[in-house]
């Protein structure tokens, strides 16, 4: 695939890949954008050097809670996807710990995902959990979001309402695993650019986690809502494990990030890469569909603010960073989503 074959906007910065479309976005004359315009050497070697702090840390606290709980250490969000198969692989591999995997299965996991699921976890010799809704129920969210905006204006600057609406449920059911299991570490695999490194550790809290589950609980219908509600953490919880709240982490912050070194490593524990996911997922079936609703309600793509943070910090280059973005959403893919919700 050549940049001709892609989709790129007339408006867009020329040293990132934000279009002109991405709300509240300004460029200057030389068509930079203002958040590009933010960054700096001097502000990169800084990057670097706090990856190092974090690493430092992540040693520490691992050092300090490794073989303290009764069963595992750490719960990892598991999709079978690369990044969070490459954390899994690291969080063993590295540091040796005690790991369950938990896969959230939304009714979209690509064949390969679920083969990957098996592969890796027992090339790592991890245990593995398998959460799966019933599909009336995760039909019924999905078709909802798939239609309409349920939830506030800030988180469609980085990722779909369905997208939004599935990663929900998935942190609460890790959380709420976690606290049941009284496991001390809850680890994602979220890339550089899903999010920021000064929240790769960051021990939870539950007067902070409390009213944001309760915003996102509001977003529902309250028919919906009576039928999620198993899912989310129950009220009880807050009070009941208030000292016993996990530590998230997410490494890949701050470990180093070659996506084409990762998939070669991952080769090597079974892991293969599906082709029928779309350009920015390894595991989800959805994923196109949710990208064509973003794109067609608000103009630019969901993951358009995760892969710009990536070209900013040097992780891809930018020509990978359009084809990621501004390659054409897999029809086959899309048809398939919908058909599925009808």
């Amino acid at each position: 695939m050549t940049l001709n074959d892609l989709n790129i906007p007339e408006k867009i910065c020329q040293q990132c890949i934000l279009p002109g479309t991405f709300p509240g976005i300004k460029f200057n004359n030389s068509g930079i954008c203002k958040y590009c315009q933010k960054e700096s050497l001097s502000k990169q070697t800084k990057v670097i050097k706090k990856k190092s702090d974090y690493r430092d840390r992540l040693d520490s606290l691992i050092k300090d809670i490794q073989g303290t709980a009764p069963a595992y250490d750490i719960i990892v969000a598991f999709s079978g996807g690369k990044d969070s198969s490459y954390t899994l692989k690291l969080l063993k591999d590295y540091y040796d710990l005690r790991i369950i995997a938990l896969t959230f299965d939304n009714h979209f996991v690509s064949p390969v995902a679920f083969d990957n699921i098996k592969n890796v976890t027992d090339k790592l010799k991890v245990d593995s959990l398998i959460i799966r809704p019933p599909w009336s129920v995760l039909n019924e969210i999905f078709s909802l979001t798939s239609k309409k905006d349920i939830f506030s204006k800030p988180t469609l600057l980085r990722a779909s309402s369905i997208c939004t609406a599935c990663i929900g449920m998935v942190k609460s059911i890790v959380l709420k695993t976690a606290l049941e299991m009284s496991i001390p570490l809850v680890g994602f695999g979220w890339s550089p650019g899903q999010a920021p490194i000064q929240s790769a550790i960051l021990k939870t809290n539950p007067s902070l986690i409390k009213p944001n589950q309760e915003a996102l609980k509001k977003a529902y219908p309250q028919d919906l809502l009576a039928t999620l509600n198993s899912y989310f953490v129950p009220q009880t919880y807050f009070e009941k494990f208030k000292d016993s709240f996990p530590h998230n982490i997410h490494p890949l912050a701050f470990f180093d990030y070659d996506e084409e070194k990762i998939k070669q490593e991952l080769r090597s524990i079974g892991w293969q890469a599906p082709e029928d996911t779309d350009t920015n997922s390894s595991n989800c079936l959805i994923n196109a569909f949710a990208n064509k609703c973003h794109i067609s309600r608000h103009g630019f793509h969901p993951y358009v603010w995760e892969i710009a943070n990536m070209v900013r910090q040097g992780i891809m280059t930018r020509d990978e960073g359009l084809i990621k973005i501004y390659t054409e959403q897999n029809t086959k893919m899309v048809a398939y989503a919908e058909e599925k919700l009808t």
